[in-house]
């Protein structure tokens, strides 16, 4: 796939207000500062369409970037950490459930985990979830610039043995491209299928 055009769409903060125009959607998901937002600017080639921060929990809405004019990738807003009231945090998990359990026009959901912590109780209990409900997702693994490939292959053995129900797993780095060629041929099969 030729990424040619990639715009922010919108941002959605309830269900009902979620794009119906029925295109493809694939979504990305991780835990806060797994490289969602990175991840998701080299894919598109754009430096800051995606936002993203250093600050964990940045992304507090469903944000939706209208990609050659006949899908969505779509940036979800990490879980785990975030300094924002409980209250928020509930409204985030809702709208996150809703999402993710009955969303028709979601073709897949990318299960974004840091390459150096390779099986975290908090993306294992992602992965559950996702199993539970019938999702079809991959886990892509990021930050993977960051170890040397002894390390590198350890840990992909240990997220190997740990997530289950996936699709595939990958490899990926914001920082070098490595990988990027490789998810856009294989998403693509998502949105056309």
């Amino acid at each position: 796939m030729k990424i040619e055009s990639a715009e922010f769409y919108k941002s959605v903060t309830r269900l009902e207000d979620l794009p119906k125009d029925g295109l493809p959607e694939i979504a990305f998901a991780g835990r806060s500062n797994v490289g969602k937002s990175s991840l998701m600017n080299t894919l598109m080639g754009k430096k800051d369409l995606a936002r993203a921060s250093a600050t964990p929990g940045k992304t507090r809405e469903i944000n939706f970037f209208l990609v050659n004019g006949k899908y969505y990738f779509v940036d979800l807003p990490g879980y785990g950490f975030a300094k924002v009231s409980k209250s928020l945090q509930e409204n985030w998990q809702q709208l996150m459930e809703g999402y993710l359990k009955s969303r028709a026009e979601l073709k897949l959901i990318v299960l974004l985990i840091d390459s150096r912590h390779p099986a975290l109780p908090i993306d294992l209990e992602m992965n559950e979830f996702l199993s539970f409900f019938g999702r079809r997702f991959a886990i892509v693994r990021t930050k993977t610039d960051k170890l040397n490939q002894s390390a590198l292959a350890k840990s992909k053995r240990e997220s190997e043995k740990a997530f289950y129900d996936f699709e595939f797993i990958m490899d990926f780095s914001s920082v070098t491209g490595k990988g990027k060629k490789e998810l856009l041929s294989v998403l693509s099969t998502y949105l056309t299928s």
